[in-house]
């Protein structure tokens, strides 16, 4: 973990280091444009937005259920955050295609993170397109972490092989 810190990329202006981000998580309000595109149909377009910033991890975009344009249905499975408490997974159905378990969410999160509930976090990787304002989202490599890569934030960013010992 030492040798990948030391490398840490030194933010320019208007720019956010994710090893400035805290540990544990913080959550932050955002009134940034997020939409999100699946299967040639609009899935999300909203300014309602929370960040939730964490050590080494680009910023994962929590977004309102009802900003959902789409359905979206239990996926089964279960996982934990030390921090947030047991995420449930959700698939995505748009257009000409089915997301088997692209979102998560915390129906029931733990405290210091109850503004997460009634919310619904997406896979980057698993969508057409995510955009914050006009720029689009490079997801955060792996399929464990979620995290939404913009210009706003440089790293180096946990989630890539060899990165999940960190």
């Amino acid at each position: 973990m030492r040798s990948k810190r030391l490398n840490r990329v030194e933010p320019g202006p208007g720019q956010e280091s994710v090893w400035d981000y805290p540990r544990p998580p913080a959550v932050e309000e955002s009134s940034e444009r997020v939409r999100i595109e699946l299967g040639g149909t609009l899935v999300v377009d909203t300014v309602d937005a929370l960040r939730v910033l964490e050590t080494s991890h680009p910023p994962v975009y929590y977004l309102p259920v009802e900003a959902f344009l789409v359905p979206m249905h239990e996926a089964g499975g279960l996982s934990m955050c030390e921090f947030k408490g047991m995420a449930h997974y959700l698939t995505i159905a748009a257009g000409d295609r089915i997301a088997v378990r692209s979102a998560w969410t915390y129906p029931d999160p733990w405290p210091g993170y109850e503004s997460l509930a009634g919310r619904v976090a997406v896979y980057p990787s698993k969508m057409d397109r995510c955009l914050i304002g006009y720029e689009v989202v490079v997801p955060q490599e792996g399929d464990f972490y979620g995290g939404w890569v913009t210009s706003r934030v440089v790293g180096p960013f946990k989630g890539a092989p060899g990165t999940l010992g960190w």
